[in-house]
């Protein structure tokens, strides 16, 4: 990994001032709309648009790292587990997955295209699996050169979404439902898909407490809601007042307010 002292760390501090140290200090969940993985309460790893590497910012330091740079093309979802990084990638139009060591060097990269598989929903089971989203719904688990069918789910004409979440992988079906599967493919909840058709869903994230978050635009109004989830039943217990911004933080006690540092942020990227 490279110390990162380039140009993007400048933004980023401004966008990620309210990481302060671990402890109560609101964590980032959404950048730009982009989900932010947190890894323990002392480290973020997260993307932006047009930087072809993974920004990786200490949280008790303020220190930004990249991962992937030279490797990684167009990078969007992040997962750490067992030691490795996963990387969700697009190249020319192929969608891959990317493992990375815990130092950064890259030890191998799953061809996604090849299982037909939708860019960038993937989630990492703890025996290693990787469960991809296919088109029509379906969840499959990758292992080694075999692909199963992990969840024989269907969905609508809008892509589903995909994140790991309580050793397990919980699915958003647009316009169907919202599912948490366990390890092995059995539903732990499941409820109806909750919001009106004004409102579209666009990313889901986990946060350090594992409690998992959507996000929604809803262009009638021209700003962006993020809603929380319970995790033991899928209930909507928790969700933000708008904001105009795709960028948002939640606190210790899961209060969901957008990133009122984001403007700032805007307004560094606008004049540099």
């Amino acid at each position: 990994m490279l110390r990162g002292t380039w140009r993007w760390a400048t933004v980023l501090a401004g966008a990620c001032s309210a990481c302060g140290p671990s402890g109560p200090a609101p964590q980032p969940i959404f950048m730009d709309g982009r989900a932010v993985t947190a890894v323990g309460d002392t480290l973020l790893a997260f993307t932006r648009s047009g930087l072809p590497a993974v920004l990786l910012r200490h949280r008790p330091s303020g220190t930004v790292d990249t991962l992937g740079r030279g490797a990684l093309h167009s990078p969007l979802h992040i997962q750490f587990i067992n030691d490795r990084w996963y990387v969700s990638d697009v190249e020319d139009g192929k969608p891959s997955l990317a493992v990375f060591a815990r130092d950064g060097r890259l030890e191998r990269r799953v061809d996604l295209a090849r299982a037909g598989a939708v860019p960038h929903q993937f989630a990492v089971l703890p025996d290693n699996r990787i469960v991809v989203a296919m088109p029509e719904g379906r969840l499959v688990a990758l292992q080694g050169d075999s692909a199963t069918t992990f969840v024989d789910a269907r969905g609508g004409p809008k892509t589903g979404l995909v994140a790991a979440a309580s050793g397990g992988v919980v699915q958003a079906l647009p316009d169907k439902h919202l599912t948490l599967y366990n390890q092995f493919g059995h539903i732990r909840w499941r409820i109806d898909w909750p919001w009106l058709e004004t409102a579209f869903v666009t990313d889901l994230t986990v946060d350090a407490n594992g409690r998992i978050h959507i996000i929604a635009g809803i262009p009638s109004e021209n700003n962006f809601v993020v809603f929380g989830l319970a995790a033991t039943t899928g209930e909507v217990v928790r969700w933000s007042t708008p904001g105009p911004y795709a960028s948002f933080t939640v606190d210790f006690l899961g209060e969901i307010r957008p990133d009122t540092t984001r403007a700032a942020a805007a307004s560094a990227e606008t004049g540099r």
